[in-house]
């Protein structure tokens, strides 16, 4: 597989990417083994996550897997410190998982709302706050939190997912501030329709397909390479005067 372009800075680097079983997150993983980085990555779906990491160490990567839900932090943080003792104090952290499920604003109950945010935002601040203090040891750290353009676009039917990922950029801008003084970079990134297979089996058809070329100035489709090949530059020491940033990569959506 062709990574594009290679990082020294990462070789060796301990990663740690939300949601790395499929998707963007898969593709996130895959990318970072490939510059030689220690990838530690934490997904609810064992059993392609478990596939994925084998094929990857198989292949001479060091790839490690764990199972949680980011919904519960306490699991989650049990998780992060399990992958440290194997891939070491982590200084690239990727804030990846997330479920995009539709719902109508008439249908939302206040449990469904809380669940939303759970699912889609609370996970990336208390994963962030666990891997922090590796980050101030080392005097060097960067931070990627995964947004959407969902919200800028004004989609509907998904008023608690948009609302979780603008609240992402919030979120960025304030860690990017806090944590400057210790050299740990925050940003950003905030992708468009991005053809996974879940997006193509669930909401791409012919409909969609012809809105996608209409609104993109890019008039092709997009897929989770798109989106790894960003998520290492800003994880890189290519990126190290870049924090405080939003980074859309949506084919020029108008």
């Amino acid at each position: 597989m062709q990574y594009g372009a290679s990082y020294p800075s990462l070789k060796d680097r301990p990663v740690l990417v939300t949601g790395g079983g499929s998707g963007i997150g898969e593709a996130i993983v895959r990318h970072f083994a490939g510059q030689g980085a220690r990838v530690g990555f934490i997904d609810i779906a064992e059993e392609p996550s478990r596939r994925l990491a084998a094929e990857l160490a198989g292949n001479g990567h060091e790839v490690h897997f764990e199972r949680a839900d980011l919904t519960d932090i306490a699991a989650t943080e049990a998780a992060i410190a399990r992958l440290r003792g194997r891939i070491g104090p982590i200084t690239v952290l990727v804030n990846n998982a997330a479920h995009d499920e539709r719902h109508s604003w008439q249908d939302m109950t206040p449990d469904y709302w809380d669940q939303r945010i759970s699912v889609n935002l609370k996970h990336q601040f208390f994963v962030a706050k666990a891997v922090i203090p590796d980050m101030q040891a080392a005097k060097n750290g960067s931070i990627i939190n995964m947004g959407s353009i969902s919200w800028m676009i004004g989609q509907g039917g998904m008023a608690a997912y948009t609302a979780s990922k603008s609240a992402i950029v919030g979120l960025t801008r304030s860690l990017a501030r806090d944590l400057g003084p210790d050299n740990i970079r925050v940003n950003c990134i905030a992708p468009g329709w991005i053809l996974t297979d879940r997006q193509i089996d669930l909401w791409l058809d012919e409909k969609g397909e012809e809105n996608l070329i209409e609104h993109q100035c890019l008039k092709r489709k997009l897929y989770p390479n798109d989106v790894a090949r960003v998520v290492v530059f800003f994880a890189s020491d290519e990126a190290s005067a870049c924090t405080n940033q939003t980074y859309i990569v949506d084919g020029g959506w108008v």
